[in-house]
């Protein structure tokens, strides 16, 4: 019997009313299901004493599939976990735009059509981020959307050199830099006036942020390219990582962000059969 374990935002899915509802479609369509949270919660949130929820390591390994409740930031969160275990993912949005949910709360009796693999699976491009110091490795992780190295909260801008393959393509001063995957590119790269990209497409995207000058401008390149981003040195003494909207790390002068496609893919599951174009359609009217 396949298990499919169902994560829900708490404090997206209030009430856990769509979670609840899900594991009944699930549960009547012959499917094993577990609850776990996503991520910890405030000791101060009381949880459903109706609802049990396992620990998420201990039912990862013999899972199926995971379902997450939330917007694209939880179904990021969840995602890098899913794709260390080779579990393909589903969205249910119940955020805002949600261009990486595959449902909306009101399509849930659609969840039915996993029991009969009535559905499809998206594999989507992640970047393998590393930054380096003094030639040691002090930061790596994955993502899915974006690595974002900015100045932070304080009002100067910071100067960043760019490099492909080795070879400088951009130096500007500005907010910062985002490096991102076609799936990030209607992300945070979108906002700061990056192109939106297919899915499918096999590249890379650098948007500068809030550049100072007129000419720094996007860039698309190969996935086969290796991105490398470092402070000048007429530029502030710091700037920060963040990866996939995650904690931010420091970087500092001599250090190396190093961006390159990752040998992972997140797995996104497809109910529906509909073009990447009519999402965006649909979000952009809707949102």
């Amino acid at each position: 019997m396949k298990k499919i374990i169902l994560t829900p935002n708490p404090y997206r899915d209030k009430n856990f009313n769509a979670v609840r509802e899900a594991r009944k479609i699930l549960i009547e369509a012959g499917l094993d299901v577990k609850l776990c949270l996503p991520f910890e919660v405030d000791r101060a949130y009381e949880l459903p004493k109706d609802l049990f929820f396992s620990k998420l390591e201990r039912e990862l390994p013999s899972a199926s599939m995971i379902i997450c409740f939330g917007g694209d930031g939880t179904i990021l969160h969840m995602g890098k976990t899913a794709t260390r275990y080779g579990l393909p993912i589903l969205g249910v949005n119940i955020g805002t735009m949600g261009f990486m949910a595959e449902l909306e709360s009101a399509e849930l009796q659609q969840l039915a059509r996993i029991a009969k693999d009535d559905y499809t699976i998206d594999e989507r491009m992640m970047l393998d981020i590393t930054v380096y110091r003094d030639r040691s490795i002090i930061y790596h992780d994955i993502c899915l959307n974006d690595a974002v190295i900015t100045k932070g909260a304080v009002a100067r801008i910071v100067h960043l050199r760019v490099k492909c393959d080795g070879v400088q393509v951009m130096e500007c001063g500005g907010d910062g830099v985002i490096v991102a995957t076609p799936t990030g590119s209607t992300a945070y790269s979108l906002s700061a006036g990056g192109p939106i990209i297919e899915p499918e497409a096999h590249s890379i995207l650098v948007t500068p942020v809030c550049a100072h000058d007129m000419q720094s401008r996007c860039i698309v390149t190969s996935d086969k390219r290796v991105i490398s981003v470092a402070l000048t040195h007429n530029a502030r003494r710091s700037a920060f990582l963040s990866v996939d909207g995650g904690k931010a790390v420091k970087i500092n002068m001599g250090d190396s962000v190093e961006i390159k496609k990752s040998n992972l893919t997140t797995k996104l599951v497809r109910l529906k059969s509909r073009s990447f174009y009519d999402v965006v359609n649909m979000k952009f009217k809707n949102g």
